[in-house]
């Protein structure tokens, strides 16, 4: 009977989703293309045990010394971009399905992605990432896209979406959205009171984004792109830098940064514990996937230890949505 029990629950497991089960899909570190690797502590230490112990005898009987234990192998490594786009706010109001992003993932090595929709509707946004993470539920994060203003503030749909626990976190755009206390504060409460943080587009306002910072404490704040896309003013990086420094909620994601010798800067002052790598993607120049990979790369090759590496390439996200 209770061997008939066991076979039940491990089936009734392997039908839930991964996410589901609370294990994050991992790619080997070290430059994998994408290839999953999972192996369990038995199979680890049952293998690495034999090997020794066979290693060792044959020592013995050659009355020599046993040879030095190999090198481990190398750490699993979850890569998680943190900021993808089911629609983006170019001039075409380009879109993405789930299954052009999965390719995409698939394709660098991406084990899982926060995905959102702007230039749309607050109810839109929250169908479309539903949609797509409907299909793809361990490997999509969904964010409510927050677009309120005076007249109309959302907040009964952004609250409707967090308290259902899909949704991990709130998109905020300064290019679409005031950051106004009278309009945006309120969905920033509301954030707070659920734990979920916020990834902002501020366009470069610092002014505004500590405003923010110091009026809502409990509330974390992901600052995209340092502070402004594409920036090439290394003061205006290094006042979101201080920024951080100054205020605990105070996060900085690295996707648009074109000034990469700041991101080890950023980590020096902060800790990599206080950054989380994203795309700003899927990008078609040169085409979605080398465009992905180029960003992985930006990171990957910095002057970084590989703790740091794997805090700012997906453990530090997965542990602020606590999904890990």
């Amino acid at each position: 009977m209770l061997r008939r029990s066991g076979r039940r629950a491990a089936t009734i497991l392997r039908t839930f989703p991964r996410a589901q089960q609370g294990r994050p899909r991992c790619w080997r570190s070290h430059g994998g293309r994408g290839v999953g690797a999972e192996i369990s502590r038995r199979q680890f230490l049952g293998t690495a045990a034999a090997g020794g112990f066979a290693a060792a005898s044959g020592a013995i009987r050659a009355g020599q010394e046993p040879p030095a234990a190999p090198a481990p192998p190398p750490r699993p490594r979850c890569i998680v971009d943190s900021h993808v786009h089911l629609k983006h706010g170019d001039a075409a109001r380009t879109e993405y399905t789930a299954d052009e992003i999965v390719h995409v993932m698939d394709k660098v090595g991406i084990a899982k992605s926060v995905v959102f929709a702007m230039s749309t509707t607050t109810q839109r946004s929250i169908d479309m990432a539903e949609k797509a993470v409907s299909k793809f539920p361990d490997r999509l994060i969904p964010y409510v896209y927050a677009l309120p203003h005076y007249e109309r503030p959302a907040i009964k749909e952004i609250q409707a979406a967090l308290s259902g626990r899909l949704f991990r976190g709130v998109k905020i755009h300064a290019g679409e959205c005031t950051l106004a206390e009278y309009v945006i504060d309120p969905v920033l409460a509301l954030a707070g009171r659920y734990r979920a943080p916020c990834l902002v587009d501020c366009k470069g306002d610092h002014a505004a984004a500590r405003r923010m910072a110091k009026a809502f404490p409990g509330t974390t704040l992901i600052i995209a792109h340092m502070g402004r896309y594409l920036a090439t003013d290394g003061r205006l990086l290094d006042q979101f830098i201080g920024l951080a420094a100054e205020c605990d909620n105070v996060l900085l994601d690295v996707s648009g940064v074109v000034l990469v010798e700041k991101i080890p800067e950023a980590v020096r002052t902060i800790g990599a514990k206080r950054l989380v790598w994203g795309t700003d993607g899927p990008h078609p120049k040169p085409d979605t996937v080398a465009f992905a990979r180029t960003e992985l790369d930006k990171v990957r090759q910095l002057d970084l230890g590989e703790d740091d590496k794997d805090n700012l390439l997906g453990r530090t996200i997965l542990e602020l949505l606590r999904l890990q």
